[in-house]
């Protein structure tokens, strides 16, 4: 117990030591932590707007429902220039004949659903209008499941629907409670690109995403959506398991009674691309990895060059205060107390760089947020390791300056000029 308090003791001191040379070198301290800080600010800048961007793709996909699917002619992520797009555009449409025959085969799926987004613009009621931004989707009832989509009120699209290609729609709860703040939308008509149309349910609220409200949007039979706005376009098909176990084997149905439908030879890849949740979250992660081996590369190198003037200013410092360390040892102090004076020295000056790049670099990151209107983040585990990366900076290039000051002749520093 004695031992831990003295040893607590020699360090507050040494700390303290190590603290006022820092500040009695002002301009040298900063120009050494400026290599500290770039390489910190590198990692968590780029970091902090990677968990930006995956943040968003979760909550846009989150609206899918649990084991939920996609099948679409284009890859959710599409890189590369006009030539690396010309395969997807070159593929026949997912179109709704070819839906509804994947629904009629497949039997292991809890719920198909065919969805296509038509239009985005005005809505207005006899009172009021929106703003042109609400999104109008043509859907059929599976899609409602598939999506997580939840009635509040009201009914949603039945067969029936879709058979007749009715006037009927399905709003979003933001979009429902914009038009009708004071009662019930269930029943009320309302015009959707110059066409009426009866209002069946109001789904639950779902908050907000990235360009504001995910629940301004309406829903109408996509039948009626294809005969408004033309039946030559490609859908996306929503695919529910009926439980994670039987998720992949769910999958492989679908993709096999695809391949039968659209009359892809075999040994052929698939002409349609199937992601969920997860395969967006790894294809963002496969993505990025070269950006942050990247930037990994970068801010060591960065680190590297800011320990090797950290080394070279500690031992200047040694040098300086050769007649300084004399006099210590003279009046008892051991050779671990210098070394420690002179490691803390050297670790508080790259965690002052580093407290530095880690505050600029969340903030430069949530710039990416506040422009793309998202949730900001703090990367509370990569600002440690970023800590610890400049504390171990510090230990490792301090360590020999240390060394030499504590190994240093007690009578010849006490006759250094």
């Amino acid at each position: 117990m004695k031992g831990a308090i003295i040893l607590a003791g020699e360090l507050r001191e040494s700390f303290a030591m190590a603290m006022s040379a820092l500040v009695s070198h002002k301009l040298r301290s900063a120009l050494t932590l400026v290599g500290v800080l770039v390489g910190v600010f590198s990692i968590i800048v780029t970091m902090t707007a990677m968990r930006v961007m995956r943040g968003d793709i979760e909550r846009e996909m989150s609206q899918l429902g649990s084991g939920t699917f996609m099948v679409n002619k284009w890859p959710a992520v599409r890189f590369g220039g006009p030539e690396g797009q010309e395969k997807y555009r070159r593929r026949e449409d997912l179109l709704l004949a070819q839906g509804l025959r994947l629904r009629e085969r497949a039997t292991l799926p809890a719920n198909v659903g065919i969805e296509g987004r038509f239009w985005t613009g005005e809505i207005e009621t006899r009172f009021r209008k929106t703003a042109p931004n609400v999104q109008l989707y043509g859907e059929t009832p599976g899609s409602f499941p598939a999506r997580n989509w939840v009635l509040e009120e009201g009914r949603l699209l039945l067969e029936l629907d879709l058979e007749g290609a009715r006037d009927v729609c399905v709003l979003g709860n933001g979009l429902a409670r914009s038009l009708f703040p004071f009662e019930s939308p269930v029943g009320q008509r309302l015009k959707i690109d110059g066409c009426n149309y009866t209002i069946l349910g109001v789904l639950e609220a779902r908050g907000r995403s990235r360009g504001g409200e995910q629940d301004a949007f309406a829903v109408i039979p996509i039948t009626t959506a294809l005969n408004r706005y033309g039946r030559r376009r490609s859908l996306s098909l929503l695919v529910q398991a009926r439980s994670q176990a039987a998720y992949d084997d769910t999958v492989e149905e679908a993709r096999g009674l695809l391949r039968v439908i659209r009359k892809v030879p075999p040994g052929e890849p698939d002409d349609f691309e199937i992601f969920s949740n997860d395969s967006l979250i790894a294809q963002f992660n496969s993505f990025t990895l070269a950006v942050r081996a990247g930037v990994a590369v970068i801010s060591s190198i960065a680190l590297v060059a800011a320990g090797i003037g950290i080394m070279n200013i500690m031992l200047v410092s040694v040098t300086e205060r050769t007649r300084e360390i004399g006099i210590r040892r003279a009046v008892g102090a051991k050779r671990r107390n210098i070394m420690a004076q002179f490691i803390l020295e050297a670790v508080v000056l790259c965690e002052v760089g580093g407290v530095a790049g880690v505050g600029l670099g969340i903030l430069g990151g949530n710039t990416l947020a506040l422009v793309m209107k998202l949730s900001p983040v703090v990367p509370v585990d990569w600002a440690l390791l970023g800590l610890g990366i400049c504390s171990a900076v510090g230990i490792l290039f301090g360590a020999y300056p240390a060394y030499k000051a504590a190994h240093l002749d007690p009578i010849e520093s006490l006759r250094y000029e």
